[in-house]
């Protein structure tokens, strides 16, 4: 029961990944985009969890906490870029 509950996720954040990359590509403004990067920054983060948890490994536990933590400092460094030009002073 809990592999097609897995299965389920994946799909709904594969689906949330191909929504966010089109609002990349066709948003309007760079803080739209930003915020696309960011959320898809938090779906791989749900999958590399999730493909942790069908194998069986922590390793992919590691990453995810590796990918968050790259992902909280590039939207500091993009919010930064937008309000002041530059990223460090």
């Amino acid at each position: 029961m809990i592999e097609y509950a897995i299965y389920f996720a994946f799909g709904c954040f594969s689906l949330g990944l191909l929504m966010n990359l089109w609002q990349i590509v066709f948003a309007s403004g760079v803080g739209d985009r930003v915020l696309a990067l960011d959320t898809m920054v938090i779906n791989m983060i749900a999958l590399l969890v999730l493909f942790g948890l069908m194998a069986g490994t922590e390793m992919f536990f590691e990453a995810a906490m590796i990918i968050a933590m790259l992902g909280f400092v590039s939207t500091v460094a993009y919010a930064r870029f937008m309000l002041r030009g530059n990223i460090i002073e």
